[in-house]
Order: C-alpha cells, then sequence, then structure tokens
C-alpha cells in the first residue's frame, strides 16, 4: 500500500522549492507536517498550506504577515486590509511609471526629456 504522504524531497521538487525552504518555514511556524520517526511526511492539507504561503509570497507578503494569519485568526483581517492597502499603492505607482514610459515610447524628439508632453506625463507622475 502506497502512504498518502510525501517526503521533504517529494514536496520541494512538486513546488520547485529548495528543501531547506520547507525547513525554514517549519521553524518559524508556517507548516507543521507529522512525522515518521525522524522523517518528515507532507500530507495534503500541508500541501494546500505550501501552495497558500507560495501564493502569498507571491502578492508580496512577508512570512510573519503569513503566520500572523495562520496563528491568529482573528488578525487576518487586519493583515490583509493592510496588504491591499500597500498593493494599491504600489499598483498605481507602476500605473504612472507606465504612463511615463508609453509617453517616452511615443515621443518623436530626438531627446525625449526635452518634450513637453513627456515633462507633464513625469509633472503629473509626482
Amino acid at each position: 500500500m502506497k502512504s498518502s504522504t510525501l517526503s521533504v524531497g517529494e514536496v520541494a521538487e512538486r513546488f520547485g522549492l529548495a528543501t531547506h525552504v520547507l525547513r525554514h518555514w517549519e521553524s518559524v511556524g508556517l507548516l507543521k507536517p507529522a512525522r515518521s520517526g525522524d522523517r518528515r511526511r507532507y500530507d495534503d492539507g500541508d500541501l494546500y498550506r505550501v501552495s497558500v504561503i507560495l501564493r502569498a509570497k507571491e502578492a508580496g507578503l512577508s512570512l510573519d504577515g503569513i503566520r500572523e494569519m495562520f496563528q491568529k485568526p482573528e488578525a487576518r483581517e487586519a493583515v490583509l486590509r493592510r496588504h491591499k492597502e500597500e498593493l494599491t499603492r504600489r499598483i498605481a505607482a507602476a500605473q504612472s511609471s507606465l504612463a511615463i514610459i508609453d509617453c517616452a515610447l511615443g515621443c518623436e524628439h530626438d531627446d525625449f526629456t526635452q518634450c513637453a508632453h513627456f515633462r507633464a506625463a513625469v509633472t503629473r507622475a509626482g
């Protein structure tokens, strides 16, 4: 009968991670895999949690923020609201930068920094 759990190496390979990353996440309280002797064994719940950690990191959450959400359900909304505000700010900044780049790409001047339209775009960007 095949075990329904995976080793640390199998999980690392599945997610494209180094094994030390999973061990670190365990050491900081993000993962709690079962043990078989001295070996870590990851079940479906652990795999889902690894996926959540990866998605949260992709969204820019820190490991501390992720841990806070996992360990303190009452803090989850505050953590997510703070992060949403930060993402909203970063998206606005990126859109402003994109507008400046689009303006420079559309400029026909030899020195686009002398273009009135480009200067206006930079001024609008703040």
